[in-house]
């Protein structure tokens, strides 16, 4: 390909370059006008980022600190000393 390329003359290499831009223009506007006429489906409104509270936070770090614990604990035999957990 890349031969034949070489041995086209000037005016045919242009042709082929204008060609070549014009098709790319075509396609983005073919794009353009795609998405632009192709409705959203339903369920892709804005979304916005659920945020759990700070009680919610603590609430869950404290079920997992006791739960590891439990398990460490069920694992060796051996109790753990205090857990951090603060129950609120």
């Amino acid at each position: 390909m890349i031969k034949e390329l070489i041995r086209l003359p000037a005016r045919h290499l242009k042709r082929a370059a204008a060609l070549k831009s014009r098709i790319e223009r075509l396609e983005d506007q073919l794009e353009n006008l795609i998405v632009a006429t192709t409705p959203r489906p339903i369920g892709t409104a804005v979304r916005f980022k659920r945020r759990l509270s700070a009680a919610a936070r603590r609430k869950i770090s404290n079920a997992a600190k006791t739960r590891w614990a439990r398990l460490k604990t069920a694992a060796d035999g051996k109790p753990r000393g205090r857990v951090a957990v603060r129950v609120d």
